[in-house]
């Protein structure tokens, strides 16, 4: 039986107004031939950051001349790319599975179904901006690319581990990207106007998973939440590994040595606190529902994400602390 509950579902209207009055199409919203959309392979703007990026933060990199780490940041934000579409695509088969099942007049339904519809417009906006790039990138390491299907069918009969997955996966991305608006770091302008029209539409997806959990978490068994308390830092840490490191092909290619590798994902201190970076929203979350339980911290500790929670959604971070 589906949960009753009058401002939740106010929310879902709000959400699916929004997404009709207030959407984007990766073919009219994005002028792909104007001339200052041309993306240029060897674009000083590819450059990757030593404050948000890991790779970018290691010496090696740094060293390295101009036009490698140009080359090199190119390949990794453009593999960030083909991963978000993948990603995209792993959330759309779990959530049509969890909609198909909705009863009738469910206001989720219609959500969901706006959502995907989202989803889908940044698949092809990710992959039209790798295309253009003319960078061959795979986009997911090679285990999670082979399993993903099966995660997805999965997680549409389990939805709450769907909607821990989905913020999961989310969340990373959507920090990074607000932290390079918010920074004012320059990038190629067509690498700018799919992260605005990303985090726009992501907002929405975001609310949604969270609202979600917040309405069910704290009304599950006693049992069910100290298992959640465990499960939520986990998955957070594993889809944030899978989504934000890069496949061993840019180490082969680039010749990366081992040493700087395991620096950059995600041995040192710098990268730990990057990661530790991404969650200050889902701690608060955490906080919010119940499953910061003394286990629950012990195990965020353990996976190296723990810190303080966000104060309102959005808030840069604080005093994630790193384990050394």
């Amino acid at each position: 039986m589906p949960l009753q509950d009058e401002a939740y579902e106010a929310m879902l209207r709000t959400l699916s107004e929004g997404s009709v009055h207030v959407h984007f199409d990766p073919y009219e919203d994005i002028e792909w031939d104007a001339p200052e959309m041309a993306v240029d392979p060897k674009d000083p703007r590819w450059v990757l950051s030593p404050t948000l990026d890991p790779l970018g933060a290691t010496a090696w990199y740094q060293a390295q001349p101009l036009d490698r780490q140009i080359e090199i940041g190119r390949w990794r934000m453009m593999n960030a790319m083909k991963v978000g579409g993948a990603f995209e695509s792993i959330l759309i088969r779990g959530l049509m599975q969890y909609a198909m099942a909705l009863p009738n007049g469910s206001p989720e339904f219609r959500y969901c179904l706006h959502e995907m519809t989202e989803e889908c417009n940044h698949i092809q906006m990710f992959q039209e901006l790798v295309n253009r790039s003319g960078t061959d990138v795979p986009g997911m390491r090679k285990l999670f690319r082979v399993t993903s299907p099966l995660i997805g069918v999965a997680g549409g009969y389990t939805p709450m581990i769907l909607m821990i997955g989905i913020l999961a996966g989310e969340e990373p991305i959507d920090h990074y990207q607000k932290a390079i608006m918010r920074e004012g770091i320059d990038m190629p302008p067509a690498v700018l106007r799919t992260m605005e029209i990303h985090i726009a539409e992501e907002a929405r997806h975001i609310s949604f998973a969270g609202e979600w959990l917040r309405l069910r978490i704290p009304r599950v068994k006693r049992w069910e939440r100290r298992a959640l308390s465990v499960i939520f830092p986990i998955t957070m840490r594993w889809l944030a590994g899978e989504i934000m490191t890069s496949p061993k092909e840019l180490k082969r290619r680039f010749d990366i040595p081992d040493d700087v590798w395991r620096e950059a994902f995600w041995k040192s201190p710098k990268s730990q606190e990057i990661m530790a970076s991404y969650f200050g929203d889902m701690r608060a979350l955490a906080t919010d529902t119940g499953l910061m339980t003394p286990l629950g911290r012990r195990v965020w500790k353990w996976c190296g994400i723990d810190g303080e929670p966000s104060r309102f959604r959005g808030e840069p971070d604080r005093t994630a602390r790193v384990l050394g």
